[in-house]
């Protein structure tokens, strides 16, 4: 019998309805001789440190770090019943075909069930990278060897196991601490959500600590034959110069002003060149969050669910936990019928049609830059757009643009840069007039494409639209300004920005060969769980929302600077997943990775004993038994103040009306 395991219910209804298993059995599909069954995500979880020893339930320095020799998985609670069933199937089964998304993290889900299940027998990979019908047609005819794959199972375990050691140890360690110290609550470190955070605390003590400097910009209005035009001072003298190149001597300024009023300058430089501007790459997940966030304000995950629905809900677009912003050459096959996909949904795009040329081969079509997947675009299936909620219909939209840009010609403009000399002194100008609208029809002004305005079309550009010019023209001075300016801080993090930095983390990395060594990698965490990352730094209060950005607490400053530049500094976490791409590639064995993982966490548990804090103070007391601080506290016989230094002391000061005796066991489960 041959059996399909998936990843959640959904996708096994879609790849058992091709394969036309439609009779439902415990908790799978049947038919043809084919079984399709499903997990609900991963069913498996790391153990808790007390499954390896009932006496790591307490949390205590002395106890760390733990470092298991033998890795324990638990079976999810709510899972149990389906877990049972699927491991039912594999003791008949013949051959598993592992149908989990396309990933390292679909690839550990359904590898843990086997091996926890001691499943042995032949196992193939369908490797998917949509779920309308065609493309589960195709990857059924391209089933991979099982082995093909199996180098990512190792990775997600490597990353699983290498996050319970940095998550379990140093946050206990650094828990323990600061309750010594007053602090009534849980400080979580994470091997990525630590350095995440750190970003954001770098950003915040940036603005707090930013002094705004003035600088002077002197604006001409240059009156020549063909009509006027603005040009801004350029000085010549670097000593007038910040690093930036902006004019830092106001005296200066105004004397030029005074100088030069009424005056009449020269055109000594004119040039007029065509540019072209090549349509944006397709999207890939980290690119439609912050093109999510930027125009519409959804959050991270928010984007996340939302693309996840459009690919499982709708079948309206490939899979979308990609970090490729490239397609294969194979499917510029595919794009008459994507096309025509797109024009049935949405008959609006009609007159668009007639100035696609679906032979045209732009940049994004490269084999050589295809990773695990591709980038999103629209699926070959005509899709209910009615059905769609208005994110999800906004998001699609953005998709099926950048698809469709591949397909029209690139934009074109000439571009006229201008020299005036008045006063012995360089006046520029800059004007741009479009030629070939192109692929920008598709993103209309304030709706252009990614990468900054896709193709360097800012508006804090200078550009204008210039009269006829002439090479040695005389321009009369219509009037000379001096505007006084100010150096901006750098802005806040939005959910946006934040996982463009977590993806560019070389960037912020100040070590030159580390920052090459960066720019190699995909930066901090994945694009399946950076929208999660940011998500549990919220709730644990170590970020918050101000409007759409997201600035760090007291409590998040606090634990960063607490913490060791080897925890924090989000270069070494992206050296982290490097190490977790080497192994998935067959570079680095996953025995070695963790050899390095244990020896680095005793190191760090060490630091974590010496550690002091200032962090916010809950209202407390002090024991009456030993004078230490206390901890307010549940039970079920309500709160109470429980000492901090328990169990060695065991005081405790009911709270409130239930006054009833308190159980030293009840009090001691929940310190």
């Amino acid at each position: 019998m041959r059996v399909f395991l998936c990843e959640k219910p959904s996708q096994a209804r879609d790849i058992a309805k091709v394969l036309g298993a439609g009779q439902k059995g415990d908790g799978c599909l049947r038919g043809n001789g084919t079984v399709v069954t499903w997990g609900f995500g991963h069913l498996l979880e790391q153990a808790p440190p007390e499954a390896y020893d009932p006496a790591l339930k307490r949390w205590a320095l002395e106890t760390l770090p733990i470092l298991p020799t033998s890795w324990k998985l638990e079976i999810k609670k709510d899972g149990r019943k389906q877990f049972s069933a699927i491991r039912k199937l594999l003791g008949e089964a013949s051959e598993v075909v592992v149908a989990t998304d396309a990933d390292r993290e679909g690839e550990t889900i359904a590898r843990e069930i086997l091996d926890y299940c001691g499943y042995r027998g032949p196992v193939t990979r369908l490797w998917l990278s949509a779920l309308d019908d065609a493309s589960i047609r195709k990857a059924l005819a391209d089933i991979r060897p099982g082995d093909s794959t199996y180098p990512l199972y190792l990775a997600g375990l490597g990353r699983s196991r290498a996050d319970w050691l940095v998550g379990m140890n140093l946050t206990r360690a650094y828990t323990v601490m600061a309750r010594q110290q007053g602090h009534d609550g849980v400080l979580s470190v994470g091997r990525v959500q630590t350095p995440t955070l750190r970003l954001v605390v770098d950003r915040d003590r940036e603005i707090a600590n930013f002094v705004p400097k003035p600088f002077w910009d002197v604006v001409g209005l240059f009156q020549a034959q063909g009509g006027a035009f603005k040009a801004k001072w350029k000085p010549r003298d670097e000593s007038l110069l910040d690093e930036a190149g902006r004019c830092i001597n106001e005296t200066a300024a105004r004397s030029l002003v005074q100088r030069a009023s009424g005056g009449q300058g020269r055109i000594t430089h004119l040039e007029t060149a065509r540019k072209k501007e090549a349509p944006p790459l397709v999207m890939d997940l980290a690119t439609l969050q912050q093109e999510g966030s930027r125009r519409f304000g959804y959050g991270a995950q928010q984007v996340l669910d939302i693309a996840q629905s459009l690919y499982e809900t709708h079948k309206a677009t490939t899979y979308p936990r990609t970090d490729c912003r490239y397609l294969p050459v194979s499917m510029l096959d595919e794009a008459e019928v994507v096309v025509t996909a797109l024009l049935q949904s949405d008959p609006g795009l009609s007159s668009l049609r007639d100035r696609l040329d679906l032979m045209r081969k732009s940049r994004v079509w490269n084999d050589s830059k295809i990773t695990a997947h591709h980038g999103i675009i629209p699926t070959t299936s005509r899709c209910d757009l009615s059905r769609m909620s208005e994110p999800e219909r906004n998001l699609y939209d953005l998709i099926r643009r950048h698809y469709l840009a591949q397909f029209l010609p690139p934009h074109e403009y000439d571009q006229t840069d201008v020299v005036v000399k008045l006063e012995g002194e360089d006046f520029v100008a800059t004007g741009r007039q479009v030629r070939v609208e192109g692929w920008r029809e598709l993103f209309p002004k304030g709706k252009d494409g990614d990468e900054g305005d896709a193709g360097g079309n800012k508006e804090d550009d200078g550009a204008q639209a210039l009269p006829v010019l002439a090479q040695g023209e005389a321009c009369a001075v219509s009037s000379l300004e001096v505007l006084t300016k100010q150096t901006t801080p750098p802005k806040p993090f939005t959910e946006g920005t934040l996982i463009a930095a977590m993806k560019n983390v070389a960037r912020f990395e100040q070590d030159e060969k580390l920052k090459t060594r960066l720019k190699e990698t995909a930066g901090i965490g994945t694009e399946a769980t950076r929208a999660g990352i940011i998500d549990t730094l919220l709730k644990r209060g170590f970020l918050q929302r101000k409007g759409r950005a997201l600035v760090s607490t007291p409590t998040g400053q606090q634990l960063i600077g607490a913490l060791p530049a080897l925890l924090t500094a989000p270069g070494m976490t992206a050296l982290w997943e490097q190490s977790l791409d080497d192994v998935a590639s067959r570079r680095l064995k996953l025995e070695e990775f963790m050899d390095r993982q244990t020896t680095l966490i005793g190191k760090l548990v060490q630091h974590a004993a010496g550690v002091s804090m200032t962090l916010p103070q809950q209202p407390t007391q002090k024991c009456p038994e030993c004078g230490a601080p206390m901890r307010k506290r549940k039970s079920e016989n309500g709160p109470f103040w429980g000492c901090t230094r328990y169990p060695e002391c065991k005081g405790i000061v009911n709270i409130g009306q239930r006054r009833g005796k308190r159980k030293g066991s009840g009090a001691r489960s929940r310190q």
